[in-house]
C-alpha cells in the first residue's frame, strides 16, 4: 500500500475553503450531539487558562479549572426586568468566623493513633493528644505547619472554637480541604463524609442548612475531623464562614434546553421567560494559524430570540473576579480599569507576580493578568453586590461613582467583580459577542530562557493587539472554526459513525489546551505538553506518542514541534544515554529531564516510530537528517535490548513492572522497522536491509514466544495472560507485514471476549484501562462493525462516568469511575482510526 503524503498546503486549503457563513450558523452547531461530556470546555487556551463546567446544567455549580479549583464566571440575562442565571452558581462572599490556615495558624488537638469511640463528642477527654498548628499534611503543600504524609495513614483532629450569637446568624458555610478520604463533625454530629472515595479536594464549600446550623450553639463548640491518606500527598484544613454577599434569591434559573460540543465551540441554549438565549464558547484553535492556535483569548458569543413574536428589553451580564488569576485564594491581588487604543479593559492579577516561579502538577497560574475588554459592551470594576444591584434594578453596570479604577484585595471577601454588560435594547432577535483573555507575560522556560507564547512574537504583539485582531476578524475566524468543526466531525463519522464523531468533537480542545506553542531562539517551532494530573512533566515523550494521531492527521509540523527538543537534547550532549529522554522538566520549566526513572525501550521506540511516520508523510527525511547519528544509537539499543525486555519502566508503569513485556517488545520491533524505513528513504539500502531483516527476525521470534492459544501473552514467561498490543498498529499503517502471521487477527476477536461494559481492560491484571490505547488497538479492527464494538463502550464510559472531570484516560471498565489522570493530551490517540483511513487514500 502506498502512503499518501498529507501535505500542509492541502490542509490549509481545506481550512480556508469556508470564508464566510450565514450569521445564524454562529449559534447552530454543525451537528447536534448526544454525548454528555463529564466536563464541558468553556474558556480554554492552555494548561493554565482552562475553564470548564463539570455539570449537566451550566447553572449546577461554579465553573472550574481542570484541577477542580473554582474559577468562577457568572452569566445573567435580564428580560423585561426579570433576571435569569444561565451560567455558574450564586457567588458567595465569605468572611471567616473560624478561619482556615491561609489566614491563621490555628491550633487543635490531634492524634495519629485511632482513638476510642466517641472521640467526636464535645466531652471526650483529649488531654493526651498533641496540640499543633494547622494545616496538617505533606510539607510541600500550602500552609502546612504540622507534617503528616505517611502512606496509608490517618489523622484525627479536634478543634475547639467559641461562637457568639452574632456568629451563628446569617448564611453560614463550612469550607474544607482534604486528601484523601475525609469526615467532619460538629459537636458529635456528622456533617460531611466522603465515604471510601479517595479524592483530593481543595476549598470545598458546604452550605449549612438550618438543620445543620442547629448542631452549633453559642459558646464552646468542638469541630472534629478525620482524614485518611492512601498514598501521595496528605492534607487537612477546615473553617467556618459567613456569606456577606447580597441576597440574589430574586434571580431565576434559566432552563437549559441543549448543550452541544463541537471541536472548537460549545453551544448552549437557554429558556429565559419569553426569550431564548444562545451562547457559544469558542477557542479559535486552528491548526493552520499558529497565532490563533496559541491565542490567549477566546470568544463568548450570545444571541437572544423572542419566542412569542414580541420585542423584549434584554441585557446580558458576564462577571468574574481575581480568582482567575490566583493559585491560592489568600494571594493579594490588584485589579484595574485601563484604556488602550480607545478600548477599555478591566484587568486583574496578583500583586506578587511570581513569573514562572511555580512548577508542578495541580497548580493554577498566579502571574500574568486577566483581561475583559469592552468590545460590543461596557465594562466596570466594582464590588459584586454593587454590580448585581445595578444590573437587577436597571440592567446596567454601576455608575462611575460606584465603581473603581483600581482595587487592591488581600482576601477573597475583598475581591471586586470584573463585569461586562451588553444592552440589546428592545428586540425580537439580536446577537453579539464578548472576549476574555489572559496574558501570562512569559509562558514557558526552555533551557533556562523565558519565552512568550507564539502569538506574542517575542513581545512584538501585545495582548491588546491580539484581542484587536480577534475582534476585527470575528466573522472570518468563526467561519474557519466552523469549517474545522465540520472536518473533525465528518472525519470521525466517516471512520466510525456518529458516536466516534462525537467523541472526537468533544476531545479536540481538551487535547490542544494541554499544550504551549512557541518558538525558540533558533526559530524552531516547539509544542510542549503538560502532563496534567500525572506528575506535571513538560514535553513527556510518552504523551507525545499516544497523542500523535491527531497531529499526524491534521498538521504533522506540530508533531515535529513536540519531538525536536527531545532530539536536540541528545544532540547537544546534555542527554548522553543511548535512548531518548522521558521529559524535559516540570511544567513550565523545560530545562532537562526530572523523571526519576528512565524508560529506555519505551522512549527510543516512540521517537523512532514517530520519526518514520513523519518521514513517510513528508516524502523525505529532511526533518531527521541532522539527528541521524542519535537515531542510529537509539535503534541499536532497541536491537540489543528489545527482543525480550528486562524489567524496564514503560508508559503503563502504573500497572506494575513485568519483565519480558510482549507489548514493549512490539514497540522495540516497530522502532527497528521504522529505522529501516528511514534508512531506505535516505538511500542507505544496505542499512535498511540489515535492520528490516533484524526487525522481521525479532517479530518471528516474538510470535513464537508470545503465542498462548487463541491470543498472545502479556509477558513471554506468563502463560494464561493477555494484554493490548496497541504498538502493533504501525505494522498495519505502514503495510510492511513485519509480523508474518498477522497476530492481530487473533488478538482483536479475543479482546472482544474480555471486554467489559465500559471498555477493554489494559491487560488481564486489572479492570482498569487506558482509553487512548483502546482506540489504538481498535484501529486494527478488520471492519467498521468490529471497530464500532470498541467505540460504543468508550462512548458509554464518557457519557456515564460519575467522575466529573475533563475526560480521564485511566478508568475502570466495570464502574466507569476515574482511576487517575484527567485533562491529558493523550486522548489525541482517539484519532488513530482516522489516521489509518487517511493513509489508505
Amino acid at each position: 500500500m502506498k502512503i499518501t503524503r498529507l501535505t500542509l498546503p492541502l490542509l490549509l486549503l481545506g481550512f480556508a475553503a469556508c470564508t464566510s457563513a450565514p450569521k445564524a450558523d454562529l449559534f447552530t452547531p454543525y451537528h447536534t450531539t448526544d454525548l454528555r461530556l463529564p466536563s464541558v470546555p468553556l474558556v480554554v487556551s492552555d494548561p493554565y487558562f482552562s475553564i470548564w463546567s463539570p455539570y449537566d446544567q451550566l447553572t449546577d455549580g461554579t465553573t472550574r479549572h481542570w484541577t477542580d479549583d473554582e474559577k468562577s464566571i457568572e452569566g445573567l440575562l435580564r428580560v423585561d426586568g426579570t433576571t435569569y442565571r444561565w451560567m455558574g452558581a450564586e457567588r458567595q462572599i465569605l468572611e471567616s468566623i473560624v478561619p482556615m490556615a491561609d489566614e491563621v495558624a490555628w491550633r487543635a488537638q490531634f492524634t495519629r493513633q485511632e482513638p476510642k469511640a466517641g472521640w467526636q463528642q464535645p466531652d471526650f477527654d483529649d488531654s493526651n493528644w498533641e496540640t499543633r498548628r494547622a494545616a496538617f499534611g505533606s510539607p510541600d503543600l500550602s500552609y502546612v505547619r504540622t507534617r503528616w504524609s505517611d502512606t496509608n495513614s490517618d489523622i484525627w483532629v479536634r478543634r475547639t472554637v467559641n461562637l457568639t450569637a452574632d456568629d451563628l446568624k446569617g448564611d453560614l458555610w463550612l469550607v474544607f480541604s482534604h486528601d484523601d478520604t475525609f469526615a467532619i463533625w460538629f459537636n458529635g454530629e456528622n456533617i460531611y463524609d466522603t465515604g471510601n472515595i479517595e479524592i483530593w479536594r481543595e476549598g470545598v464549600k458546604l452550605h449549612l442548612s438550618d438543620a445543620l446550623k442547629q448542631t452549633l450553639h453559642e459558646g464552646t463548640n468542638v469541630i472534629a475531623a478525620h482524614c485518611h491518606n492512601t498514598t501521595g500527598g496528605a492534607y487537612l484544613d477546615f473553617g467556618l464562614y459567613r456569606n456577606v454577599g447580597m441576597d440574589t434569591s430574586v434571580i431565576q434559573t434559566a432552563r437549559q434546553k441543549s448543550v452541544d460540543v463541537m471541536a472548537t465551540s460549545t453551544y448552549y441554549t437557554f429558556e429565559c421567560g419569553p426569550v431564548e438565549l444562545d451562547v457559544v464558547f469558542t477557542a479559535p484553535m486552528l491548526m493552520d494559524d499558529y497565532d490563533l492556535l496559541s491565542s490567549p483569548a477566546g470568544y463568548i458569543s450570545y444571541q437572544v430570540r423572542s419566542t412569542d413574536g414580541k420585542p423584549h428589553d434584554a441585557q446580558l451580564l458576564l462577571s468574574t473576579t481575581p480568582q482567575l488569576a490566583v493559585n491560592k485564594s489568600a494571594q493579594p491581588t490588584v485589579s484595574e480599569t485601563i484604556e488602550k487604543n480607545g478600548v477599555r479593559y478591566v484587568k486583574s492579577g496578583t500583586i506578587e507576580q511570581p513569573i514562572l516561579a511555580k512548577i508542578g502538577d495541580g497548580i493554577c497560574i498566579d502571574w500574568g493578568y486577566l483581561y475583559l475588554p469592552d468590545y460590543n459592551g461596557t465594562v466596570c470594576l466594582a464590588a459584586d453586590p454593587v454590580v448585581k444591584k445595578a444590573f437587577l434594578e436597571n440592567g446596567t453596570l454601576p455608575k462611575k461613582e460606584e465603581s473603581a479604577d483600581k482595587v487592591i484585595a488581600s482576601s477573597p471577601s475583598k475581591w471586586p467583580s470584573l463585569a461586562y454588560s451588553h444592552d440589546f435594547g428592545k428586540v425580537t432577535t439580536a446577537s453579539s459577542h464578548a472576549l476574555i483573555g489572559y496574558d501570562e507575560v512569559f509562558d514557558i522556560q526552555y533551557m533556562y530562557k523565558n519565552y512568550k507564547a507564539h502569538w506574542a512574537h517575542d513581545g512584538a504583539v501585545t495582548i491588546f493587539d491580539m484581542m484587536a485582531r480577534l475582534e476585527r476578524e470575528y466573522a472570518s475566524i468563526m467561519a474557519r472554526c466552523r469549517a474545522l468543526d465540520k472536518r473533525i466531525y465528518d472525519d470521525g463519522f466517516a471512520s466510525g459513525g456518529k458516536k466516534y464523531a462525537e467523541i472526537l468533537s468533544g476531545s479536540y480542545r481538551h487535547v490542544i489546551a494541554a499544550h504551549k506553542l512557541f518558538r525558540d531562539d533558533e526559530g524552531n517551532l516547539l509544542f510542549f505538553s503538560k502532563e496534567n494530573n500525572s506528575n506535571g512533566c513538560v514535553n513527556t515523550v510518552d504523551l507525545t506518542y499516544p497523542e500523535a494521531p491527531l497531529f499526524l492527521v491534521y498538521n504533522p509540523e506540530l508533531q515535529k514541534a513536540m519531538m525536536t527538543s527531545i532530539f536536540d537534547y541528545s544532540l547537544s550532549g546534555r542527554w548522553t544515554k543511548p535512548f531518548a529522554a522521558h521529559d524535559l522538566g516540570t511544567y513550565p520549566k523545560a530545562n532537562g529531564q526530572v523523571y526519576g526513572g528512565d524508560m529506555p525501550l519505551e522512549e527510543a521506540g516512540n521517537m523512532i516510530t514517530l520519526a518514520a511516520m513523519l518521514c513517510k508523510l513528508d516524502g523525505n527525511t529532511k526533518y531527521v537528517d541532522k539527528y541521524w547519528d542519535v537515531i542510529t544509537t537509539w535503534a541499536d539499543y532497541l536491537v540489543e535490548n528489545g527482543q525480550d525486555p528486562a524489567n524496564q519502566l514503560c508508559t503503563d508503569d502504573f500497572a506494575g513492572h513485568w519483565a519480558h513485556n510482549c507489548n514493549l517488545s512490539v514497540k522495540a520491533i516497530m522502532g527497528v522497522a521504522g529505522y529501516a524505513l528511514i534508512a531506505e528513504m535516505k538511500g542507505l539500502k544496505d542499512v535498511s536491509q540489515k535492520y528490516m531483516a533484524k526487525a522481521k527476525n525479532m517479530a518471528a521470534v516474538w510470535e513464537q514466544n508470545a503465542l498462548d492459544g487463541d491470543h498472545y501473552r502479556l509477558a513471554f514467561d506468563r502463560p494464561d495472560t493477555w494484554s493490548q498490543k496497541y504498538n502493533m498498529v504501525w505494522d498495519k499503517l505502514w503495510d510492511i507485514n513485519i509480523f508474518p502471521n498477522n497476530p492481530m487477527a487473533k488478538e482483536i476477536p479475543y479482546y472482544l471476549t474480555v471486554q467489559n461494559r465500559y471498555g477493554l481492560p489494559l491487560d488481564c491484571r486489572r479492570d482498569y484501562t487506558k482509553s487512548d490505547w483502546i482506540m489504538w488497538t481498535a484501529a486494527m479492527a478488520d471492519s467498521p462493525e468490529q471497530f464500532g464494538q470498541f467505540v460504543t463502550p468508550l462512548w458509554d464510559y464518557i457519557n456515564e462516568t460519575p467522575s466529573r472531570v475533563p475526560i480521564s484516560d485511566w478508568s475502570d471498565t466495570k464502574t466507569a469511575q476515574m482511576v487517575g489522570f484527567k485533562a491529558r493530551s493523550v486522548i489525541g490517540g482517539y484519532w488513530m482510526r482516522v489516521l489509518a483511513d487517511k493513509l489508505k487514500k
